[in-house]
């Protein structure tokens, strides 16, 4: 069943999207002639897993800066669309550099990005916590399970820590002002990876400000690629080891370790491993253009 996107929320990234395929203004009236008009497009869906839990997203994964910003900006949502522009500079001022690792299965053309590794995944069942009284989270599995894919047999490739950001796309724009992935397609099968491992803050903050117009991948301190699947391991933060991070995803919170959040939420992951894997034009949208 195709699904329409209206942009009525703070980022409309997917919307962004669609709709900037034609050159489109990001409205809910273009969105809704979109609709009406009944083009379709495919669009790929990424499976998040660690142990029997699973997630499906269609945006974005991050993990370290952008993570950051844009979970714990929260505590400023009166400013509006501003907080993130405020919270952004405030990161880069006390920059966080978080420890781990990550490995991935590069798309054609990338494969000398990184080290060559193993597949390095462990399919045991992780308990879920109830991050405010510790009782695990029943989970409940039914219908689609994922990619029927064999990444064993994949080549691997690996980046170790620290890390700035991973922010991990599956359309090009973030949010309307944020071209976080210039080259991502909607249904290619693949993820575009946005790495910063080690960048001056100055630097840092010049190529934040070229977000809105995707230059900040061409930026020395930026690895920018496309990977099929991926693993993230992360880790706790450089300078402050007894707190951890945030993992985002598609804007809200998959998982969050010691020292980050003090909230009641329930997490559907813990903040460990997790493996995504892609299937290629899984979903339908409704498109302003043919496919």
């Amino acid at each position: 069943m195709p699904l329409g996107v209206v942009p009525a929320g703070t980022g409309n990234g997917m919307a962004k999207s669609l709709l900037h395929l034609t050159g489109d203004p990001c409205t809910a009236c273009n969105a809704t002639l979109a609709i009406v008009r009944g083009h379709k497009c495919s669009l790929d869906v990424a499976t998040i897993s660690q142990g029997e839990a699973k997630h499906f997203t269609v945006l974005m994964l991050a993990w370290g800066l952008v993570a950051d910003i844009d979970i714990e900006s929260e505590k400023y949502r009166w400013m509006g669309s501003a907080r993130l522009d405020f919270y952004a500079l405030q990161r880069i001022i006390s920059l966080r550099h978080y420890k781990g690792g990550i490995s991935f299965v590069p798309a054609p053309g990338f494969e000398d990005y990184g080290e060559p590794t193993r597949y390095d995944y462990e399919t045991a069942s992780v308990v879920e916590v109830d991050k405010s009284d510790g009782e695990p989270i029943n989970i409940q599995r039914h219908g689609y399970e994922g990619p029927n894919i064999n990444l064993k047999d994949l080549d691997w490739r690996k980046f170790d820590g620290p890390f700035i950001s991973v922010w991990l796309h599956n359309v090009p724009w973030g949010a309307e002002n944020t071209l976080a992935a210039p080259d991502a397609k909607m249904s290619d099968g693949f993820l575009d990876l946005i790495i910063i491992r080690d960048c001056p803050k100055l630097s840092l903050l010049s190529l934040m400000t070229q977000l809105n117009n995707g230059k900040h991948v061409k930026s020395p301190f930026v690895t920018y690629i496309k990977v099929k699947a991926f693993i993230l391991k992360p880790g706790t933060r450089v300078k402050e080891p007894s707190k951890e991070g945030i993992i985002d995803v598609d804007g809200e919170i998959l998982a969050f370790g010691r020292g980050t959040l003090t909230t009641n939420q329930k997490t559907l992951m813990n903040y460990d491993k997790l493996q995504i894997s892609v299937h290629q034009g899984l979903a339908t949208l409704f498109s302003p253009c043919r496919n």
